[in-house]
């Protein structure tokens, strides 16, 4: 089961990658999700973003940008 989470952009990545520190305190991989991507929706560091992250909690995916 996913579960979305808040949090914030810590560091930009190459390849569309963002490091993320989610509201409980962990720091994740994140990618953006495709409708970011295709509305060109620019993400940068230090903003608020809803994050998808999977039952194995390895790489998140944001869907939202505050």
């Amino acid at each position: 089961m996913d579960e979305k989470i808040k949090g914030e952009v810590l560091e930009m990545l190459p390849n569309v990658r963002f490091r993320v520190e989610l509201e409980n305190g962990r720091v994740i991989l994140c990618y953006l999700a495709g409708k970011l991507q295709k509305n060109f929706i620019k993400v940068i560091i230090s903003d608020k973003v809803l994050v998808v992250v999977p039952s194995t909690g390895d790489i998140g995916r944001i869907i939202k940008r505050y």
